[in-house]
């Protein structure tokens, strides 16, 4: 059913329940999870350029902790895993990485901002959910 099934993280608990999908439908359908960090630039570009060398290492390194903590728990059960750090905007990122990678399902979670909450800060689930040729399952966090 899936081959590949793309799972995007930002480290925080806002994401463990669709991490937990994605391992999950991935050892059922013996499929590779592929765990993704995007460092926003827009976020963080109006910093100088000293500083923004150390901020974009910094979210470097956290993505890349993020990223090694989905591995492990998908080793853990034996699903094949492959990392991935991309810069630029999170949503396109995703979009992109999943169309170049022929993934088959996209597993995210989200915050459920609702209201005011949603139209200032955007959404990078709905953004995904909107726009990907293939489906999307997001699951939905309190945090």
């Amino acid at each position: 059913m899936y081959e590949s099934i793309l799972v995007p993280t930002d480290g925080s608990e806002s994401v463990a329940e669709a991490i937990s999908e994605a391992i999950g439908v991935a050892d059922l359908c013996d499929a590779t999870v592929h765990a993704i960090n995007v460092v926003d630039t827009a976020e963080i570009s109006v910093a100088h350029d000293v500083e923004l060398a150390e901020i974009e290492q910094g979210l470097e390194g956290a993505g890349s902790e993020a990223v090694n903590r989905v591995a492990d728990r998908a080793s853990e059960r034996g699903v094949d895993v492959r990392t991935a750090i991309r810069r630029g905007s999170p949503a396109q990122q995703i979009l992109d990485y999943a169309d170049e990678n022929s993934i088959d399902l996209i597993i995210m979670g989200t915050r459920g901002h609702s209201g005011m909450d949603r139209i200032l800060l955007g959404s990078v689930a709905e953004t995904v959910v909107r726009n990907a040729n293939r489906p999307v399952m997001v699951t939905h966090s309190e945090e």
